[in-house]
């Protein structure tokens, strides 16, 4: 019991900054939905593509820094390969041909540029809030080992 109430406030923090996690990732989401169309690991694809050499990756690299499934992030790309101007392009690995990559193409370069903007505007708002900084504040407070 005494181990309990010891835990408490790691648990609390833990539980505090879930919450705020999520309740950003809403905001993000309905941010993006509306003035882009896109999802959050949409943008991420979009992201991480764009940071990548070459402006591409191989599916499985994508797969493990979005952490979805195969066959979710398989459908994923295939929305941004058809919607938004054809943002991603799909192709073969030259050196190996079972290997599959992404690279983000001109138009989506230009899209990021805008989806950048929202996902800065969306957080500085987010994180600008006085209660979302106090229970951030709180919620580190509580992580840390007195």
């Amino acid at each position: 019991m005494e181990e309990n109430e010891q835990n408490a406030p790691l648990l609390k923090g833990w539980l505090g900054l879930t919450a705020i996690q999520a309740a950003v990732t809403r905001d993000l989401e309905r941010a993006l939905q509306e003035q882009h169309q896109l999802s959050l690991n949409e943008c991420y694809v979009l992201l991480f593509l764009s940071e990548a050499p070459e402006k591409k990756l191989k599916l499985f690299q994508l797969q493990e820094m979005v952490g979805l499934s195969q066959s979710a992030l398989s459908r994923l790309v295939n929305r941004l390969e058809e919607k938004n101007c054809r943002v991603v392009r799909r192709h073969s690995c030259v050196e190996d041909r079972r290997a599959i990559y992404a690279s983000l193409t001109d138009e989506g370069e230009a899209k990021l540029e805008q989806v950048l903007k929202t996902f800065c505007q969306a957080l500085d708002t987010a994180f600008s809030d006085s209660a979302t900084e106090k229970a951030l504040d709180r919620a580190v407070k509580q992580l840390k080992k007195p």
